[in-house]
């Protein structure tokens, strides 16, 4: 499957407008095996015998609509797990929660930007392929170091190797959808990690923070925005101050962040321990320690820790960083918003180490600049 060096992804285009196929075939031709299907039955017979890696689909095709073809899709056995790409015109009225709740995995609009599309593919195929790799080698290899009964170099490594893969796919897919640089991904995880050092010598919160949980914060702080993947365009990038409607809208990215991770858990038909702290970081790191975040209205230490670590540095980092509706504040005026919080949006604990540290946070955020 992708095991081999040479194995070249096959890509699947279903749409009705000719142009749009020879298109799609030019700009993907030199990196992947492109099929065209000018109809949706048409894409379902090519999808069912040929096993696409993944399904390029337009919503607004005549007889069989994208909505339709995807539902099909998804109720086959033998295609559901293909990911598939809505293709929408920007002037067109659709729902595209309807189509992320029938299982697509993403939204383009047209007109068409070569290197969104090129970046696009390139993440979900990743995604796909470390989908793969956990669901055919993941289990038996856990199962293995799990009994120590052939605890060996090489199998722990290739555990960890897939868990990278899968990270590292996760984290390319997360960054083609969020508007922010990729040094604030890369700040947050030393953050982070600075963070739960500091905290693990707190008596009451040593418990909880071994050395596989902060390796496992690092790792995953990347994966707080992931649920972006299911927001409009139009929101996501809009150039200005969000509408009170479109705030709501933004907010959702949390439910649907940990459901896509819980749907790639499930996959594999069990749990992954690895994939535990990316699902409470994405779920509920807009929780806030007083009850009045969301999505749940969680409250104190019925947050996940690692969701409160996640808290305190994203604010950190948004408010030293400048917005097109704000300034960038400087380190000593976030410090300030932050100790005004104490005990508000943030645990009190989690705030006074973070004082603690507060200088050498600085330094990576100027680092990171």
């Amino acid at each position: 499957m992708y095991h081999s060096v040479s194995y070249t992804p096959t890509l699947l285009v279903i749409d009705d407008i000719p142009e749009n196929l020879s298109l799609m075939y030019k700009l993907l031709k030199d990196d992947y095996k492109v099929k065209g299907a000018n109809s949706g039955d048409k894409g379902l017979t090519i999808a069912a015998n040929d096993k696409p890696d993944l399904i390029l689909l337009d919503v607004m095709m005549p007889e069989m609509d994208g909505f339709e073809v995807c539902s099909y899709l998804k109720s086959n056995p033998s295609t559901k797990d293909i990911p598939v790409i809505f293709i929408t015109a920007k002037n067109e009225s659709i729902d595209e929660r309807k189509g992320l709740e029938l299982g697509a995995v993403d939204y383009i609009t047209k007109p068409i930007v070569p290197e969104i599309v090129k970046a696009r593919v390139k993440a979900h195929l990743s995604l796909k392929m470390a989908s793969d790799l956990l669901k055919g080698e993941n289990e038996s290899l856990e199962k293995e170091v799990q009994k120590r009964t052939q605890e060996s170099i090489e199998q722990i490594e290739e555990l960890h190797a897939i868990q990278n893969i899968a990270f590292n796919a996760m984290i390319s897919l997360a960054e083609t959808r969020d508007n922010e640089t990729g040094n604030h991904i890369r700040r947050t995880q030393f953050y982070i990690k600075l963070l739960a050092e500091r905290l693990c010598q707190e008596p009451s919160y040593a418990n909880q923070l071994d050395d596989n949980t902060i390796n496992l914060l690092f790792k995953s702080a990347p994966l707080h925005d992931i649920g972006k993947i299911g927001i409009p365009d139009h929101i996501l990038m809009k150039k200005g101050k969000l509408t009170e409607e479109e705030f709501e809208i933004m907010k959702t990215h949390t439910t649907i962040g940990f459901e896509a991770l819980n749907r790639a858990e499930e996959s594999n038909g069990k749990e992954m321990s690895f994939l535990r702290v990316g699902k409470e970081i994405a779920h509920s790191h807009h929780e806030k320690w007083d009850g009045s975040g969301y999505p749940q209205g969680l409250s104190g230490k019925d947050i996940p820790l690692s969701a409160r670590l996640m808290a305190i540095v994203d604010v950190y980092d948004a408010l030293i960083s400048k917005r097109i509706y704000k300034p960038a504040f400087t380190h000593d005026e976030a410090i300030k918003m932050i100790l005004d919080e104490r005990g508000a949006h943030f645990d009190p604990t989690i705030v006074d180490a973070f004082m603690d540290i507060q200088q050498d946070i600085h330094s990576i955020a100027l680092l990171y600049a």
